[in-house]
C-alpha cells in the first residue's frame, strides 16, 4: 500500500521535493505560511491544510523541510504541530538540516508521543532536487528506513542509510562544511585566473577536466561568471551549517581550521551583503576587494540540468 504524507515547508528546496511525490503518484498534504507556495503545489494535486497538525493528521506520516532546528521545533510541539497531528506509530521525516543535539533531542520528543523519526537531510542542490536527482543522507532505524523507502526514492535518486537518528546530521554538515571551503577556493582560483590573464570561460572548462575540479566550481563557479549568483541558499543558512560543523568539531575533538576561517569569511559577507544573499555572493568579497568582476559569456543565470 503506498503511504500518504504531509508536506510541511515549501521553500526552495521543499516545493521540488513535494513535487516530486506528487508526480510519482502519492497523495500529499501540504503547508506553508506562504499561501503561493501552497497555491503551487495544490496546483499539482496536493491538499491544503490549515496547520501542521492538520495536515499529519489526515496523511498519517510527515515530512518537514525547514530553515532552522528553531523552525523545526516549533512545528513538531508547538500548539498546531506534528505531536499533535501525527497518530501513535506515524513517522516524522525531518529533511531539515539539524545539529546532531538538536535532532537527538527532538527525536526523543516525538518519541515519547508515540513517534517514529527519520533523518532524512538531503544534498546536491536545488536544481536537483527539482529533477528528484537530489541525494539523502538518512538516520534512523533500518525498517523503517526501508518503509519510507519508496517515498524517499521517489525525491532522492540515491540515498544513504548512515546509522542511528544523529549519523545524518554529522554528514550533511560535513558535506555542507565541503562545499563552502570549495565555494571559497573556486572563487579564488577563478580570481587569479583573471589576474592571471586567462580567459575565464576557458579557465572554468580546464578546470573541469582537471584534479582541482569539485562538484562546487562544476555548479556555483558558473552562477558567479554569469553575476546572478543565484544558487537558491543565503548566508544566512551557510552561517547555520557552519556553526553546527564547528561545534561538532569542538565535541568531537577534531580540529577545524579551514571551516574556522571560511565562517569568518561567510560572517565578513554577511556584514557586507546581508544574511539573505546568496551564499555564493562570498565570492563577491574578492571581487570588490581586488576591484575586478569574474564575468564571462555562455554561463546560465540558474543551474539546469
Amino acid at each position: 500500500m503506498t503511504l500518504a504524507y504531509a508536506f510541511i515547508g515549501l521553500g526552495h528546496l521543499g516545493a521540488n521535493l513535494a513535487a516530486s511525490l506528487l508526480r510519482n503518484g502519492f497523495a500529499v498534504t501540504v503547508f506553508d505560511r506562504d499561501p503561493a507556495a501552497v497555491e503551487s503545489l495544490v496546483a499539482l494535486g496536493a491538499t491544503a491544510a490549515t496547520s501542521p497538525a492538520e495536515a499529519a493528521a489526515r496523511a498519517g506520516n510527515a515530512i518537514t523541510c525547514l530553515p532552522s532546528p528553531k523552525v523545526s521545533e516549533a512545528v513538531l510541539t508547538g500548539p498546531d504541530g506534528l505531536l499533535h497531528g501525527l497518530p501513535t506509530g506515524g513517522t516524522w521525516i525531518e529533511m531539515s538540516t539539524n545539529g546532531r543535539d538538536e535532532i537527538l533531542r527532538l527525536a526523543a520528543l516525538a518519541s515519547a508521543k508515540g513517534m517514529e523519526t527519520l533523518e532524512c537531510p538531503v544534498t546536491g542542490g536545488v536544481h536537483l532536487a527539482a529533477a528528484g536527482r537530489i541525494t539523502a543522507l538518512v538516520g534512523g532505524d533500518a525498517a523503517l528506513y526501508e518503509r519510507h523507502r519508496p517515498a524517499i526514492e521517489a525525491m532522492c535518486a540515491k540515498s544513504f542509510l548512515m546509522g542511528p537518528v544523529g549519523s545524518a546530521a554529522v554528514i550533511k554538515v560535513i558535506t555542507n562544511m565541503l562545499a563552502f571551503i570549495h565555494l571559497v577556493a573556486a572563487g579564488e582560483a577563478l580570481m587569479l585566473a583573471k589576474q592571471g590573464g586567462l580567459d575565464l570561460a576557458q579557465a572554468y572548462h580546464a578546470i573541469v577536466a582537471s584534479s582541482g575540479n569539485s562538484f562546487v566550481h562544476e555548479t556555483e563557479s558558473q552562477l558567479i561568471l554569469n553575476g546572478s549568483y543565484d544558487i537558491g541558499f543565503t548566508m544566512d543558512l551557510a552561517l547555520k551549517d557552519l556553526g553546527f560543523a564547528l561545534t561538532m568539531g569542538r565535541d568531537f575533538g577534531a580540529p577545524l581550521d579551514l571551516a574556522s576561517r571560511v565562517n569568518a569569511i561567510f560572517e565578513e559577507g554577511k556584514r557586507a551583503y546581508g544574511g539573505d544573499a546568496w551564499s555564493t555572493q562570498i565570492v563577491k568579497l574578492l571581487e570588490d576587494e581586488v576591484g575586478v568582476e569574474l564575468r564571462a559569456p555562455g554561463f546560465p543565470a540558474k543551474l539546469e540540468l
